[in-house]
């Protein structure tokens, strides 16, 4: 368990720095746009393009650090009424339904659209699309590792799952 937790620790800081170095893009091409656009009055469409792109890949890396942190979305007002081992049971399987999401969508079909975008360029960046959508099997990949250990975490816990901890 302590490598899935150190192995948890490490995609929680890589996928924080990601999103911190393209927030942090985002700030510095967005003042560049705004500057240029409205005291040059030449607006800017690469970084008009990459303020798009960078949205993209901070979303998505986003959500993955949130499946991380099991604080998705979700309607858990009748889940929350289970508690022991139904509990565990309906935690696994919603874990494995994320895991043939995470792998059917985001990854199989991540790579195929990165496989079909390689031959065009984006418009004004001069790219290949293939880099732009990279990120969804990326981002796939790292929802099914989340899962995997949310899964050995789940199953460690076993009864215990639902029940309120008194500390």
């Amino acid at each position: 368990m302590k490598t899935l937790d150190s192995i948890h620790k490490v995609l929680d800081k890589v996928i924080s720095f990601i999103m911190i170095f393209l927030f942090i893009v985002m700030v510095v091409v967005g003042s560049y746009q705004i500057i240029t656009r409205y005291f040059f009055n030449s607006p800017s469409t690469v970084s008009e393009e990459l303020l798009t792109y960078t949205f993209t890949w901070m979303a998505l890396f986003a959500a993955a650090y949130v499946f991380g942190k099991r604080d998705h979305m979700r309607m858990s007002f009748m889940a929350d009424k289970i508690v022991g081992k139904k509990r565990m049971v309906l935690e696994v399987a919603i874990e494995c339904l994320i895991i043939v999401f995470a792998g059917v969508v985001m990854i199989y079909g991540g790579v195929s659209i990165v496989k079909l975008t390689m031959t065009q360029i984006t418009a004004s960046l001069g790219i290949h699309m293939g880099y732009v959508y990279l990120v969804v099997p990326v981002v796939g990949t790292c929802m099914v590792i989340y899962s995997i250990i949310n899964i050995a975490r789940l199953l460690k816990q076993g009864e215990n799952v639902g029940k309120e901890v008194e500390g």
